[in-house]
């Protein structure tokens, strides 16, 4: 007999899965340039060849630990004392890998009805999976996904995992992807731009495109607090206490303004797009600005 704790995360995995189908639904057109930006993918519209998930031979390269022992070519692998991994040129769709931050700063809505972050980040992520996933595209959630897959199958996975996994920072700094594939981050990125920059660096030495999807609440925005206010760290380690909070509010939303422009700098600099987004705001514009996006990498 399943838990009703299993019942539940369940029943929220596929609420947020029809959101996210939800707000996809509108973008007819959207669906079918993904379509034909697929079909000119595998007409090899980028030009060159690449290492990936085609069937054509590339090359033998040595066996990697994140490889995992079905990988391993064993006939070639028996001529010699290593282990060695056969590597495909890329023919069919890119592979697209999506993360949805789980963080504690993630699990915050100011408003009742405003969603927390954290899901309104897992919607607009579902979204695009499944924009990109009848696209032709494969599509793998970033330290949650065994594997890429395509079609509808990969879809309800992506789209699980995207729900209610842990949403790890540990995924986007060490989780294995493809050599050119590209990448989504959903995340409020308030860790400071060096913390960011370390952590997208390893994404340009693989050569992979992407965008980052910052999800913010209108009061982080927009710091409309008046008189005495106490603030909480999400830890509750540390409090700061304002006897008037109005009197912090320029200085604040200046630093709030920095921090924004330094990230979107910092995606220029590694060629991605930032795209910023509010939850008062419809998801369908986040949606189809991450959609134009990667349409522009192709």
């Amino acid at each position: 007999m399943r838990s009703p704790f299993a019942r539940d995360k369940t029943k929220r995995a596929v609420e947020l899965r029809q959101a996210g189908e939800a707000v996809s639904a509108p973008f007819g057109e959207l669906v079918a340039e993904a379509e034909r930006i697929a079909s000119s993918v595998v007409m090899g519209v980028h030009g060159q060849r690449k290492r990936g998930l085609g069937e054509t031979f590339w090359e033998y390269r040595h066996h990697r630990a994140e490889d995992g022992a079905a990988a391993v070519d064993w006939r070639m692998s028996a001529k010699s004392t290593d282990l060695y991994v056969r590597e495909n040129e890329q023919e069919a769709a890119n592979t697209v890998w999506l993360w949805r931050d789980g963080s504690a700063t993630m699990d915050f809505g100011s408003a009742r009805d405003l969603p927390l972050k954290k899901d309104r980040a897992a919607v607009c992520m579902i979204a695009m999976a499944a924009l990109l996933s009848r696209g032709g595209e494969r599509i793998a959630a970033l330290g949650e996904s065994s594997r890429a897959r395509g079609g509808e199958l990969g879809l309800e996975r992506v789209s699980l995992r995207l729900a209610t996994g842990e949403g790890s920072l540990s995924s986007v700094e060490a989780a294995p992807i493809f050599k050119y594939g590209r990448v989504i981050l959903a995340s409020d990125f308030l860790d400071p731009i060096e913390t960011w920059r370390a952590r997208l660096s390893r994404y340009a030495a693989l050569q992979a495109g992407g965008a980052l999807l910052r999800i913010i609440d209108p009061m982080e925005e927009d710091f409309p607090f008046k008189g005495r206010t106490r603030f909480e760290a999400v830890d509750e380690a540390e409090t700061l206490l304002f006897g008037r909070a109005e009197e912090a509010r320029k200085s604040y939303r200046a630093r709030w303004a920095d921090h924004g422009a330094r990230l979107a700098d910092l995606a220029r600099s590694y060629g991605w797009t930032l795209v910023t987004h509010r939850t008062d705001r419809p998801a369908t514009q986040a949606v189809l600005a991450l959609y134009r996006a990667l349409a522009r990498e192709v």
